[in-house]
């Protein structure tokens, strides 16, 4: 059995891992359009800040793809796919034959609207190329906009402000991390990250890019200025479908697949930020790795059924331990949210229920209990007689059986 993999990321190296294990006879090619071996993209974050060496970014030793008979053919990106003859193509013109094939793409940067956008000193953060072009670049243009203040851009804005620079985060929602934090716990971590030396602006639309061939700041729907000379942009992603929508396969945002992880033509399979399962696209870590495990069963006909990922994100942010699981917002029939709130420790513990069960959390300023309650909110499980005690920073949480 021959299966080949587009893309070296998460998804397509943890899937032709995962396959290994399964089956020591089939054979695995990989096609990577970057030119490097597998790295967690959240390396790049600590390579940026200076706290990880090159040398440390990769996830497997060399030789390890050679060991796992693996073949990884890297600088290849594949420009068309052939269901019809189970065939793909590359940049260079190469061709291989498939019997499965699996599409680990992942995405783009997205880059919104905005005059001036395209200009030198505006930079994205997907790849290595990207970071080591961001790096060089700031060795000399230290004055910093972030723009998107999800978890990408303040990741991104604590590895800037680590190499002395001068950090603006400006985001279009009233709030930082919009999708992780209800505005209580916002407004707290708002608060620690400006005492960071990092500047917040919320509610904010950017409508230019100033400058003429290099970045001098950016202009602001209300009028105003902020002067910078580099420009990160972190707006969200883009999934990379061109392929596949060439081939003929089911798009929606993504490539749509099924619960096995099949997209429209049954011998070929999706996973990771360009799959698109039941009207979503998560763009998560857990995401990826669990598309990625079941799509790999499924490649052998060993059906392991993907149900969904529960939204879960762990961060340090401003010196504060952050955890956000689930349904972070109490709204509707039948729900309701417990809250233990102390702000100037930068201490922030929620939880919703539905019908008395765990659905969501926020834990912030400390890590004690976020791993157990991330393993009940996804296990949903019933905790009505004992939510008020969910909260306090004694709870044994070996009470929840």
């Amino acid at each position: 059995m021959n299966v080949v993999i587009v893309g070296n990321g998460l998804a397509g190296t943890l899937a032709a891992k995962t396959i290994r294990e399964l089956d020591d006879n089939v054979e695995i090619e990989i096609f990577g359009e970057e030119r490097y071996p597998y790295y967690p993209r959240p390396n790049l974050i600590e390579y940026l800040a200076g706290r990880l060496p090159s040398t440390k970014l990769f996830a497997f030793p060399e030789g390890w793809a050679e060991r796992q008979r693996i073949v990884v053919r890297l600088g290849e990106k594949v420009t068309r796919i052939r269901p019809g003859e189970r065939k793909i193509e590359t940049v260079s013109g190469l061709e291989r034959f498939y019997d499965v094939l699996l599409l680990a793409t992942g995405a783009r940067a997205a880059l919104p609207r905005v005059e001036g956008i395209a200009q030198p000193g505006v930079f994205v953060l997907r790849t290595l190329d990207d970071a080591n072009g961001l790096i060089d670049h700031l060795g000399t243009h230290k004055r910093v906009a972030v723009l998107g203040g999800g978890l990408l851009g303040l990741e991104i804005a604590r590895a800037i402000r680590s190499r002395d620079a001068e950090v603006s985060v400006i985001e279009y929602f009233d709030r930082l991390l919009p999708r992780q934090l209800d505005p209580a716990a916002a407004a707290i971590l708002k608060s620690h990250f400006e005492k960071s030396g990092i500047s917040v602006r919320l509610a904010t639309v950017v409508r230019e890019v100033l400058g003429s061939g290099a970045v001098q700041g950016l202009r602001f729907e209300s009028g105003d200025r902020l002067e910078a000379d580099t420009v990160i942009v972190a707006a969200g992603i883009v999934p990379d479908v061109g392929p596949a929508k060439d081939a003929g396969l089911e798009v929606g945002r993504g490539i749509v697949v099924d619960d096995l992880l099949r997209t429209s033509v049954p011998t070929v399979f999706a996973a990771g930020d360009v799959a698109e399962h039941r009207g979503r696209i998560h763009g998560i870590i857990p995401a990826a790795f669990e598309q990625a495990r079941a799509a790999a069963y499924g490649m052998l006909g060993q059906n392991k059924p993907y149900g969904g990922t529960v939204p879960f994100n762990t961060l340090k942010v401003a010196g504060l331990y952050l955890t956000s699981v689930g349904e972070i917002d109490a709204q509707g029939e039948g729900y309701e949210a417990l809250v233990r709130s102390l702000p100037e420790a930068g201490l922030y513990k929620k939880i919703v229920l539905r019908g008395g069960r765990l659905v969501g959390g926020i834990w912030m300023g400390t890590k004690k209990g976020a791993a157990e309650i991330s393993r009940l909110v996804a296990a949903e499980k019933h905790v009505e007689a004992l939510k008020k005690d969910l909260l306090e920073d004694d709870f044994d949480f070996s009470e929840i059986t």
